[in-house]
């Protein structure tokens, strides 16, 4: 469908001309995010400049029945940000100011639609850190984040995005602007809607300004990395790594086939007669650093690690790190057609996990791939295909059904960082049970009575 020329008219005076787009060219960039295989055409694409604004075309939308999906970079890998039952596209990339870096008080404030990598430089310029470091970070927003709850490399030493989310503005489908927390560590006074909001993927309301707790920056860091026979004995080491009271800030794998893809790709010296590779790094005072690495290294050998390095010199950390942050552009290259998942074991049963993908790829004649966060269990297992192979496509699409059950048959879940969106809803009742996608029912309602913010998300 397309808008009244009326309703196109009113968000024209809400957000000014030039900042609505309905021509076919202008929304087609917008029919897609970073999900392969999912597309919706919205039927508007309205940019707003303030939080008033939002209101402003909330109210609007409200009063008509108009969809509306908020959207920051689109780098989301979930279908979250797509526009399946047409309407308004909420672009919120132009509130992009950095309000505030208080290094009195350990914090930011930030519109919606600030780069993750843009906070993280403003804060180190004051010697501070933002510590989520998701893999699309110079792109994705902080708004984006927080409606995903994005993860990142960092992940099991500073946890994700919703551990550093003090308070929110956030503008409600019915007009309503409210703000949630604010700039305190400590705030109990009435439920944490906070918490709620942040990994609602823009179902309940439209984040337009974050306060983001902040670190102070580590005095050095450094990386390391171990190659093994098999995944199962990295997997033994890192559970002798945390079994030793060591908590490092980076601890990644890559398995067999992402060695050898990310090594074509990028010629970083990896050993290509590896079974897996771990990726290890901390961060702090230089003498704890050493001592933790060092240490991280000999438990390693001993579970049968066949080499340990320790980066020289920063150029050789980055370049380690590297190898991990370009395994979806290495695997990508394989084929025409990269779908990229994730789901989350407990981390004793990471390697069985990384097992049954493997059997299961065996079983419907599928690549799989498997990287990911050993640290906290969490697997990216990469298919990658050719985009006219309409058979291998639908045996991907049951092989990762296969993958989410078994992860959840482990007391795991079906995405431990990219979300739910539209992609992984089919799968979203056997993680949380028919009570529960009830009561997600029942707080949408309360939200958004009229249904019309990111409508079919979340079992909405």
């Amino acid at each position: 469908m397309s808008l009244d020329r009326d309703v196109v008219g009113e968000l024209e005076t809400i957000v000014g001309a030039d900042h609505v787009r309905t021509g076919r060219g202008d929304l087609e960039p917008y029919a897609r995010d970073a999900t392969p295989l999912f597309r919706g055409v919205p039927d508007a694409v309205v940019s707003p400049r303030t939080a008033e604004e939002v209101a402003a075309v909330l109210r609007l939308a409200t009063r008509t029945g108009i969809p509306v999906i908020p959207r920051g970079a689109g780098s989301n890998l979930s279908a979250g940000t797509l526009a399946d039952r047409g309407g308004i596209v909420l672009v919120l990339t132009r509130m992009d100011r950095i309000l505030e870096i208080s290094p009195d008080e350990l914090l930011a404030r930030v519109e919606a639609g600030v780069t993750t990598a843009a906070l993280g430089e403003a804060a180190a310029a004051k010697g501070l850190l933002y510590a989520p470091d998701p893999g699309s970070r110079t792109v994705s927003t902080v708004g984006g984040n927080v409606a995903t709850c994005a993860g990142g490399l960092r992940g099991l030493k500073y946890g994700v995005t919703r551990n550093y989310v003090l308070g929110t503005t956030a503008v409600l489908p019915t007009g309503e602007i409210i703000r949630t927390g604010g700039r305190l560590w400590k705030d109990v006074a009435g439920y944490d809607l906070t918490r709620l909001l942040t990994g609602s993927e823009g179902t309940l309301g439209v984040l337009t300004e974050i306060t983001v707790a902040l670190l102070p920056m580590p005095a050095t860091t450094n990386t390391g990395v171990a190659y093994f026979p098999t995944l199962a004995d990295a997997g033994r080491a890192v559970t002798a790594v945390i079994g030793d009271g060591i908590v490092p800030a980076t601890l990644e794998f890559l398995d067999a086939k992402c060695i050898g893809a990310v090594e074509e790709y990028a010629n970083l010296g990896l050993r290509l007669d590896a079974g897996a590779l771990l990726l290890f790094g901390d961060d702090g005072a230089a003498d704890a650093v050493e001592r933790n690495l060092t240490r991280i290294g000999e438990l390693c050998t001993a579970h049968r690690a066949m080499e340990v390095t320790l980066a020289a010199d920063v150029a050789r950390s980055d370049a380690l790190l590297a190898a991990r942050r370009c395994s979806l552009p290495a695997l990508s290259r394989l084929g025409t057609l990269t779908i990229l998942e994730d789901a989350t074991v407990p981390r004793p049963r990471l390697a069985e996990m990384v097992g049954r993908i493997d059997e299961i790829a065996e079983r419907y004649d599928v690549p799989i791939a498997t990287f990911g966060h050993a640290g906290d269990g969490n697997l990216h297992p990469t298919c990658v295909v050719d985009r006219q192979d309409d058979a291998a496509i639908e045996r991907a699409h049951k092989a990762f059904g296969d993958v989410f059950a078994a992860a959840i048959g482990m007391d795991g879940t079906i995405t431990g960082e990219h979300g739910v969106g539209a992609a992984k809803l089919p799968y979203l009742e056997a993680r949380l049970g028919a009570d529960q996608m009830a009561l997600l029912r029942r707080i949408k309602a309360a939200f958004d009575p009229a249904g019309i913010l990111n409508p079919g998300k979340l079992g909405s």
